[in-house]
């Protein structure tokens, strides 16, 4: 097959196109590198900086977009992928629509249907907008709701979604909002993770356990990261001797990766019920995730034995209770180390995920 797979934001599209071409099939992959993380891709569309560099990006797609035609499946990673407002992404939609055979569109992040949802069907326990009966009031919330909720740009993710031959979900939560929206298009995929063989477990030595937290600024406060930097703060603050943290902030994805070595816990998505692909990586390499790890991640995996995520209430006193769990009972950490790695390797390979997809777009190419 020949696939385009148009933006990534986490890496997802990056090693779905590794695993599809060890499978033999002929990928592109457009991006921008997210941006400061510096992502590979095979077609650059970063934009420039400046008063003219809406034009300048708007005229590079224009100028680039013969060059995406006659693919047998194209991916977006969302539905607003391409960098415009979306009264301009309209035409680039249906060019790909028009010249390829199959649109595939990723529910893999924030957009009308997911914001709808919290807004009025409130299908978790907790989430992006609200926690049980109370809705979140903080800017960053309320951000992703004036974006999508009677806007253009909320309406084009519609148009979009609504005319997608496919909609493939990564996580538990995904689908099971795009999955009532879509029932017939709604496809749950694990992340794919590329397992590190090569690299030895950091050894947990059983004295001070090493926390890791990476601040992303754009969006800390809407993934919690804010609250489980003060938890962790104030844990290690009483437990000088038997805690530190390592902090980062907006870090290129190698430099990143090089922070995380050699730590023991990583704290990652206070609002999630299921591992992000920040999450995985860690748990990749070893290191015990303090995050979301609700039942459902579990029971959507098939996942029965391992346990290895340490599961938190979104709350500052619900982190504090779990790392002062894991101060307690340190001589579980290496357990949970070893089933996190086996955890990866069992549901995220991405040799495996890439499988999944490879046999999701052969029945799509199938019908007529």
């Amino acid at each position: 097959m020949r696939i385009l797979l148009f933006e990534d934001y986490s890496r997802l599209h990056t090693l779905l196109a590794k695993g599809l071409r060890a499978l033999g099939h002929d990928v592109t992959l457009v991006g921008n590198g997210n941006m400061f993380h510096g992502f590979s891709r095979d077609i650059d569309i970063r934009r420039g900086d400046g008063p003219l560099a809406g034009l300048r990006h708007l005229a590079r797609l224009t100028m680039l977009m013969p060059r995406f035609r006659d693919y047998d499946i194209v991916q977006l990673i969302n539905p607003d992928c391409f960098g415009l407002k979306a009264e301009r992404e309209y035409p680039f939609y249906r060019f790909l629509r028009r010249h390829n055979r199959r649109m595939v569109v990723g529910a893999f992040g924030c957009d009308w249907y997911w914001v709808d949802d919290g807004l009025n069907h409130r299908t978790f326990r907790y989430g992006d907008f609200y926690i049980g009966n109370t809705m979140r009031t903080d800017a960053a919330a309320q951000s992703f709701i004036d974006e999508y909720i009677g806007t253009p740009k909320g309406d084009y993710t519609q148009f979009v979604m609504q005319d997608a031959d496919r909609i493939p979900t990564c996580l538990y939560e995904y689908q099971a909002v795009y999955g009532r929206y879509f029932p017939t298009k709604a496809q749950y995929i694990p992340l794919p993770i590329e397992p590190d063989h090569d690299v030895p477990v950091h050894p947990f030595i059983g004295q001070r356990i090493r926390f890791f937290i990476g601040i992303d600024k754009a969006r800390s406060q809407y993934k919690g990261t804010d609250i489980m930097l003060q938890a962790l703060t104030d844990v290690v603050g009483r437990h000088p001797g038997e805690a530190e943290m390592v902090r980062v902030e907006s870090l290129p994805y190698q430099e990143y990766q090089a922070a995380m070595d050699g730590c023991d816990v990583m704290l990652d998505q206070l609002y999630s019920y299921t591992p992000s692909m920040n999450s995985l990586l860690a748990m990749s390499k070893g290191i015990v995730v303090v995050g979301g790890g609700e039942p459902e991640n579990y029971e959507i995996i098939g996942e029965t034995e391992l346990r290895p995520i340490v599961n938190v209430e979104p709350t500052y006193d619900g982190v504090c209770r779990q790392l002062e769990w894991l101060l307690a009972h340190k001589h579980l950490i290496p357990k949970l180390q070893r089933d996190s790695i086996t955890y990866v390797r069992r549901h995220h390979d991405y040799r495996q995920v890439a499988r999944q997809y490879a046999a999701m777009y052969e029945r799509l190419l199938a019908t007529t």
